[in-house]
């Protein structure tokens, strides 16, 4: 069958014209990949300010003023969004909210190395006015604060009114740290607890657990937003992560992966970051250029070849492919060996009387080479294909060989 010349007159009549669907696949496209985009780092784009209390939120219980001016002083301080860059000499302070998180696999990573461990205090709500910002609904209950460390440090936790009088330090501890005592102060007692500074009734405000440099600060407003309102605060606070950050170590890092704010490894992100990034650009050019060629002719079209084809060959082709479906190649040899026998009777003038085996016995009398009833017997006899095809083969010699 042939192929049905199709015409083009009806080419341009649709409703869109090339460059209109051009442009939209190309912007649904460009959206598609925004989104896959998007969908893989949406996490990492979080902005934090949920009026949480951690080192993203701008709400009075956060940390984000302390953290904007160790950078601005030159203090090198880092959010720590992916727990594996924990892993540092320099000081992390931990920030948890609740009790309830789960600080087991960042204190054993952080137990021999310079940790600060920031109690919770407070119980607010979302300022409905203020984006980011919150609303003080009191303090929250005691077992919050004792459970951050619990069960492996039992810390007891009191709160009283501390009239805004100065805390205590260590002798040895540097001169600059001149907290004022938040109001009210909340203050911690443990067993394996060293107080490091206190208010002056002796409530620990500041201590290290054992012997390596792991510190608990039981009230956080010490560094919270709350304490950068004043500038002796805020410098007293400076002074205090440079005594803990005694270390040697130029950055501090403030964790916020235990406050939800962590990165993700997905593997739609690793399809956009080295080494699978190379990747995927490969098999997003392989998209766009079959896309080209999906769209755009290269070189002149091609007519289709016709289902079935013209000529004696293709005739004989078809034919032996209907043999060969039907499974009736057995029956060949004995068919070609009555054709070569009825086309030797024309060319060689035997006579019309002669019949079976005297015709058979006429024809092997032609020659004394190979008898014709010798290779029509083996045609006759031949079922494999290989062996039909040499018996066919040897007919046709013998007959071209009494013609020539």
């Amino acid at each position: 069958m042939s192929d049905i010349a199709i015409g083009t007159a009806g080419a341009t009549s649709g409703g869109f014209s090339v460059r209109t669907v051009g442009i939209i696949v190309g912007a649904g496209i460009a959206l598609f990949l925004g989104m896959l985009v998007l969908g893989a780092y949406a996490p990492d784009l979080r902005s934090g300010r949920n009026g949480g209390a951690h080192a993203l939120s701008n709400a009075a219980t956060g940390f984000s003023g302390i953290v904007q001016l160790a950078q601005a002083t030159g203090r090198g301080a880092q959010i720590v969004r992916d727990v594996r860059a924990l892993d540092t000499e320099d000081l992390v302070v931990l920030t948890p909210e609740t009790g309830r998180t789960d600080m087991s696999k960042v204190i054993e990573q952080r137990a021999l190395k310079p940790t600060l461990v920031i109690l919770p205090k407070w119980r607010t709500v979302a300022d409905t006015e203020h984006s980011g910002w919150v609303r003080y609904r009191g303090l929250q209950p005691t077992f919050e604060p004792e459970g951050v460390l619990a069960p492996k440090n039992d810390l007891k936790i009191a709160r009283h009114p501390s009239g805004g009088r100065p805390l205590v330090g260590l002798s040895w501890m540097p001169a600059d740290l001149h907290f004022a005592a938040p109001r009210p102060l909340q203050t911690m007692a443990g067993a394996d607890l060293k107080p490091l500074i206190t208010d002056d009734q002796g409530g620990i405000v500041l201590g290290q657990i054992g012997e390596h440099p792991f510190y608990v600060l039981a009230d956080p407003d010490l560094l919270s937003n709350i304490a950068m309102r004043d500038a002796k605060q805020a410098r007293s606070a400076l002074a205090l992560l440079d005594f803990l950050n005694a270390t040697g170590a130029k950055s501090v890092l403030f964790d916020v992966t235990l406050n939800g704010f962590g990165r993700s490894r997905t593997p739609l992100k690793l399809a956009f970051e080295p080494p699978f990034l190379a990747m995927t650009l490969a098999v997003a050019a392989a998209v766009l250029l079959a896309g080209i060629q999906a769209t755009a002719r290269f070189g002149a079209p091609r007519r289709r070849e016709r289902a079935i084809a013209f000529g004696k060959t293709a005739l004989i082709d078809n034919a032996a492919a209907l043999v060969r479906k039907a499974g009736r190649q057995g029956a060949l040899g004995t068919r070609y060996g009555d054709l070569v026998r009825e086309r030797a009777v024309g060319v060689f003038g035997v006579p019309a009387r002669l019949r079976d085996g005297a015709l058979d016995a006429h024809l092997d009398g032609l020659t004394d080479r190979a008898r014709f009833s010798d290779l029509a017997e083996q045609a006759r006899a031949a079922r494999d294909p290989r062996d039909m095809l040499q018996a066919a083969q040897a007919l046709h010699r013998w007959l071209w060989e009494k013609t020539r």
